[in-house]
């Protein structure tokens, strides 16, 4: 499998998974200029914007450690284009930035470690756009 072939699988893992524990998914590889939102999500009143990393059982890097500054503020900026353009008001949603770590053997999936508000907006004030 190529590398994107085996992102996407860990993108459907996570739907997979989120769906069965209650969230709504409401979009999947939003993009806009200079970054791109995997998933998007609802559960109760939390409007989850989730990044997907998959990694190889013997990756020495987590998915975590991979969603670093720059990745975290292009999200951001990802979530609010997206809120605009499908006219979301921010203040209706607490919204979490969510990270999906996958990890699969060969083709084989073998763990989803989901971290939840992984980050927040707090540590970047007015320098994401």
């Amino acid at each position: 499998m190529t590398p994107a072939e085996i992102g996407r699988l860990g993108e459907w893992a996570v739907s997979y998974y989120l769906e069965a524990l209650g969230y709504q998914i409401l979009d999947r590889n939003f993009r806009i200029r200079g970054g791109e939102i995997d998933l998007i999500a609802t559960i109760n009143q939390d409007l989850c914007f989730v990044e997907v990393k998959t990694r190889d059982l013997m990756s020495v890097e987590s998915g975590a450690e991979a969603v670093d500054r720059r990745k975290q503020r292009l999200l951001i900026r990802a979530a609010y284009a997206y809120c605009e353009k499908r006219n979301i008001p921010e203040e209706d949603w607490y919204i979490r930035y969510d990270i999906a770590e996958v990890t699969v053997y060969h083709t084989r999936l073998i763990d989803i470690n989901y971290i939840e508000n992984a980050f927040d907006e707090t540590d970047f004030q007015d320098r994401i756009f």
